[in-house]
């Protein structure tokens, strides 16, 4: 039986998943609906709700070839994405805890027009 105190490997923490976007090692993907992205988001992260995802919609550009950390509102939808997109050959991972974990941390947040975002 796994630890409790032992992480999933497989996962980031939401400090490692900013770090690894602001450095260029990964890339943000917002899995969440256009309404709750729309809210507020992490500033950079693409988008492309589970559902389009699940239906078979393109990827976003910039996903090739380096590591995408799929994030969601707290953690399942993310965890679902991560699947597709490891059976796409991607190198995914979820970034552990999603957006309202992100924002509590005070990690950045910006609504869609640039301004202070919220998460729903």
């Amino acid at each position: 039986m796994p630890s409790l105190f032992h992480r999933d490997p497989g996962r980031l923490t939401l400090e490692q998943a900013h770090r690894q976007v602001s450095d260029g090692r990964a890339v943000l993907l917002d899995v969440r609906e256009t309404p709750e992205r729309e809210a507020g988001h992490a500033p950079g992260a693409l988008h492309l709700p589970l559902t389009r995802l699940m239906a078979g919609a393109p990827l976003p550009a910039g996903t090739r070839g380096v590591r995408v950390a799929a994030v969601c509102r707290s953690g399942n939808r993310s965890r679902a994405a991560v699947d597709l997109l490891a059976s796409a050959g991607l190198d995914a991972t979820d970034a552990s805890g999603g957006m309202a974990a992100w924002a509590r941390e005070g990690l950045p947040v910006t609504g869609v027009n640039g301004n202070s975002g919220v998460i729903r």
